[in-house]
């Protein structure tokens, strides 16, 4: 196992969406392309989400957050209290095909520290000490025309 820092931001936010979050992937290699690199996340992902229950509680308990979360709500203008609407378990290979495609499609680019991976074959160094930024991307909808 591996343990690698992933920060998650979005293009005109001024907060990181997940900031310095801890993964495990589950390889030994020290060195691996961006392709398997983003299916490691992904396997990671696709697990954690899984592991999750889904059975309702009996009674409804009021999940209300403390002060110190209220700041970032604010600042973000979300809120999430871990509640899981839908029943269905993720599909490990949809999603490892969901994530190449939306690199390729380019609706999200990888940072290794402060450098861009451009190309999904490109090796990537694992390490503790490194930070991996993944920006995703919005576009606008309509046209100029």
């Amino acid at each position: 196992m591996k343990k690698i820092f992933v920060n998650l931001k979005q293009i005109g936010k001024k907060y990181p969406l997940i900031e310095k979050q801890e993964i495990y992937l589950n390889t030994e290699e020290n060195k691996v392309s961006l392709e398997q690199f983003l299916n490691l996340i992904v396997e990671n992902q696709v697990e954690e989400f899984n592991k999750k229950s889904f059975e309702k509680d009996d009674k409804d308990y009021l999940k209300s957050p403390n002060f110190a979360y209220l700041d970032i709500l604010t600042n973000t203008g979300k809120a999430g209290f871990g509640a899981i609407y839908n029943k269905n378990k993720a599909d490990l290979e949809k999603a490892k095909e969901v994530a190449i495609l939306g690199f390729k499609d380019g609706l999200f680019v990888v940072f290794d520290g402060e450098n861009e991976i451009l190309d999904l074959a490109e090796q990537i160094e694992l390490s503790e000490e490194k930070i991996f930024t993944f920006i995703r991307l919005t576009f606008l909808a309509g046209s100029i025309w």
